[in-house]
């Protein structure tokens, strides 16, 4: 093993997130009407309290864990975007999977060690650490010895200059409940299309909101007794593709639906145009507040992002 360098050279950054009642408290302004609130609703109050409890838990032994080799900054993921990172800087982040996606997009060549705060609670696809996992792990890092995983980010440029990206998939189409205008294009091929919107997936991506739309085409197309042709298979997170599906798209006679289905390497083309006068955006992992403004005339080209995230394994 490399020797690990002196602590004061090192720097962990720790990204948390709000938990339930900390969103709730600063909704109600204090935890008896939080409570108040819940329990107005039948719900179990305790549960929220628990999550709490467990979560700073884990964060305060991250935390722990960390200072024994290196300084510490803990962050809230809100506050991320802006930090100014440092080259040789590792993060960590103490929350659920959208954490790692929400934070890895804003790496550069970063390790990023994934912490799951409460395996009773979270699955953790992207959280292969328990906190006190990272007196093993957290040494290796430093000492640049260790295992990572690269991930495969997708891209979206806008005419304007604007870019975005993703490490699950990509949202295109209306704000709202409504139907989304626009022209598809895919390398040779062009469409005017009405729809709920275009997912672009990464394969990381293909265990998210891309399985839940491939699952539903499967049941509806078991239906009609058609369904085994549909696969909902989970591609290796590394390779240099993506995958587009077009959301419930509605055929008439001003708008087609041939395309809605296709793989994007990186020799191909994928550009939207839009024809929406109001409510059009394009945003990353679920993270609709940071949006790209897609309304009459903006174009998005989606491709292949040129850096990978790099996933502690």
């Amino acid at each position: 093993m490399k020797q690990i360098p002196e602590r004061s050279m090192n720097k962990v950054i720790v990204v948390t997130r709000k938990t339930r009642l900390t969103e709730l408290i600063q909704k109600y302004n204090t935890f008896e009407q939080a409570k108040f609130y819940i329990e107005h609703l039948g719900a179990d109050f305790s549960d929220y309290i628990q999550e709490d409890r467990t979560y700073r838990e884990a964060v305060k032994k991250v935390v722990a864990q960390v200072e024994k080799y290196a300084r510490v900054q803990e962050v809230d993921r809100t506050f991320f975007p802006n930090l100014l990172l440092g080259k040789e800087d590792i993060i960590i982040t103490v929350g659920q999977d959208g954490l790692v996606a929400n934070v890895m997009k804003y790496l550069n060549n970063h390790p990023l060690i994934g912490v799951n705060p409460d395996i009773r609670r979270w699955e953790g696809v992207l959280l292969p650490f328990e906190p006190g996992d990272l007196a093993g792990i957290l040494p290796a890092v430093l000492g640049k010895n260790y295992r990572q995983k690269a991930v495969t980010m997708a891209k979206a440029s806008s005419r304007d200059g604007q870019e975005m990206l993703a490490v699950n998939d990509l949202f295109i189409g209306p704000r709202t409940h409504t139907s989304a205008q626009y022209d598809l294009r895919w390398n040779k091929k062009t469409e005017s299309q009405s729809s709920s919107g275009i997912i672009v997936s990464t394969g990381l991506g293909a265990t998210g909101w891309h399985k839940s739309i491939m699952t539903q085409a499967k049941q509806i197309a078991g239906a009609f007794k058609g369904g085994s042709a549909i696969s909902c298979e989970t591609p290796d997170w590394a390779a240099d593709r993506l995958t587009f599906v077009v959301r419930e798209p509605y055929p008439s006679r001003s708008t087609q639906a041939e395309i809605v289905y296709g793989k994007l390497g990186k020799a191909d083309t994928f550009r939207i145009v839009s024809k929406m006068a109001v409510s059009g955006v394009v945003f990353s992992d679920g993270m609709e507040s940071d949006a790209i403004e897609f309304n009459a005339g903006s174009e998005i080209e989606i491709g292949i992002a040129d850096k990978k995230g790099n996933l502690v394994v």
